[in-house]
């Protein structure tokens, strides 16, 4: 997909509208740290119970924070591998593993209810900007429709006793049976966690106001390529190029979605595909640079751990 909406676009086009920004783009690095902060805040608050000694400071917390993006945005791991290299970081600093891991999963579950709010709004102002077409229309309609979707989601965490149902089926067939207690503490956990409305409706609304940030980030790139638009357009354009790549988890990196995304829905807002591709460069560069330092990092602790086991005499 990638390859074809390039071959159809003025490649060397898209390149120039590109370099016109010149260093300008590497503002969107500092930038992208008030993302990070802001989901930083909102899971540290989720530990709270968990980290009463206060292991992982907010510091720590913030750099897994920055190297679980990393690994769901560039590695092959389905947008899931960040948060299991979450729990196994948290764990370093003593927290133990169900109530890490009930936190990973209930603020995943608050990215989609966050997400799911931000695309009704992305929708929403799409029909403002295209009130002649009907397909938009449609698409609120469906973005409406799907909302039992993150509702049942939480009410089964909540009540289903989801890794207990689990923890009876999965012995017989892997014979293991160790996973009964590790998933009966997770289940145990969770249902405590979704408890606490005051820390759920706390980290939601970051998450919420985190996505409305990297609006902005499209609003400063398009003015460094003479192409301003209103906020409302930029947030219209985020929301959904974050829909359809967290609808695609399972492509790596999103590569080709998150362009289809800004091409298709760019063109409803007065933005030719050339600009929507250079656009998706600069977010590209963004997240290489922002990804590259907390990956490398990671891989030189794990190393020196390993070094470290080697080294000491069983």
């Amino acid at each position: 997909m990638l390859i074809a909406l390039f071959v159809r676009a003025d490649y060397a086009l898209v390149l120039h509208v590109a370099v016109i920004a010149g260093w300008s783009l590497l503002w969107l690095v500092p930038y992208r740290g008030l993302y990070f902060l802001l989901y930083a805040l909102g899971w540290q608050r989720l530990l709270r119970p968990y980290n009463v000694e206060n292991r992982a400071g907010l510091g720590y917390v913030l750099w897994v924070t920055t190297l679980r993006e990393a690994i769901d945005r560039l590695l092959p791991v389905a947008s899931i591998g960040g948060g299991i290299v979450a729990v196994r970081l948290m764990r370093w600093r003593g927290l133990a593993a169900p109530g890490v891991s009930a936190s990973v999963i209930v603020e995943i579950l608050l990215t989609l209810v966050a997400l799911y709010l931000f695309s009704v709004l992305g929708v929403v102002l799409l029909v403002g900007f295209s009130a002649g077409a009907p397909q938009y229309h449609q698409l609120l309609v469906t973005v409406l429709v799907s909302l039992p979707i993150p509702v049942l989601t939480a009410l089964l965490l909540r009540y289903g006793s989801v890794f207990e149902v689990l923890a009876r089926l999965l012995p017989p067939v892997v014979g293991v049976s160790a996973v009964s207690e590790g998933a009966l503490a997770l289940d145990h956990e969770l249902r405590v966690s979704l408890r606490r409305g005051r820390s759920l409706l706390f980290a939601g609304s970051l998450q919420l106001v985190a996505l409305v940030t990297g609006s902005l980030e499209i609003w400063f790139v398009l003015r460094l390529f003479g192409h301003p638009v209103s906020f409302s357009a930029a947030i219209t354009l985020e929301s959904m190029t974050q829909a359809m790549r967290h609808l695609a988890f399972f492509v790596p990196a999103g590569l080709g979605v998150q362009e289809a995304g800004l091409v298709l829905f760019g063109h409803a807002l007065g933005i030719s595909s050339e600009l929507a591709l250079a656009l998706s460069v600069a977010k590209r560069i963004r997240e290489l640079l922002c990804g590259i330092p907390p990956l490398a990092y990671w891989q030189f602790l794990e190393a020196r751990r390993l070094r470290d086991r080697v080294r000491t005499p069983s």
